[in-house]
């Protein structure tokens, strides 16, 4: 019953490791059900976020590998609803991001599988970064004030996102790195955390 998806994927260079992890393949060659999820991580319900940088794209399968900061590789699934900064389509949002790009991929966890919601890209085509020291949160109004390296203060507005998900453990006076984007004339921030 593998053999003929094993067929497709090698005809498009999927390389074995991929395989194995994309059908859960055990060394035997038999298929293996899903892991079982572990319990429930406190805190941890609703849109997860992690920053990385792209490894490898299985378009056919909608499916894209992120390699975190500390190397670790995760398997995200995209849907039709999957959001790239700047697309709406899953189809035109793989086409938004090459190899090596650094993200943040915004995603569920369902049943052992990471669905993305949102990709954002960091860099030239995407969102930018700005370091500093927060001054005030304020998650209602979605305005986060920020004081940077050489003394001066700017204020964004938080997305949607960010106000609701992001930096839940900041508070005044935290140091952060942050991504936003340039949005009819004000700065827009759709992720941060603790550095």
């Amino acid at each position: 019953m593998l053999l003929p998806v094993i067929g497709f994927l090698k005809n498009r260079g999927v390389p074995l490791i991929g395989m194995v992890a994309l059908l859960g393949i055990a060394a035997d060659g038999t298929a293996q059900s899903a892991p079982p999820t572990g319990p429930p991580i406190p805190n941890e319900t609703g849109v997860i976020a992690l920053e990385g940088t792209t490894k490898t794209f299985y378009g056919d399968l909608n499916k894209i590998i992120v390699s975190s900061e500390d190397g670790v590789e995760h398997l995200f699934h995209f849907t039709k609803r999957t959001v790239v900064h700047g697309a709406t389509e899953s189809d035109a949002a793989f086409n938004g991001l090459i190899k090596g790009s650094r993200v943040v991929v915004h995603y569920t966890v369902d049943g052992g599988e990471k669905t993305a919601v949102e990709v954002d890209q960091i860099g030239s085509d995407g969102l930018h970064e700005m370091r500093g020291v927060v001054r005030h949160v304020d998650r209602g109004a979605k305005r986060l004030s920020i004081r940077l390296a050489d003394g001066t203060e700017e204020t964004l507005e938080l997305s949607e996102r960010a106000a609701k998900d992001a930096g839940r453990d900041v508070g005044d006076a935290a140091t952060v790195v942050l991504y936003y984007s340039n949005e009819a004339g004000h700065k827009v921030a759709h992720y941060f955390r603790l550095i």
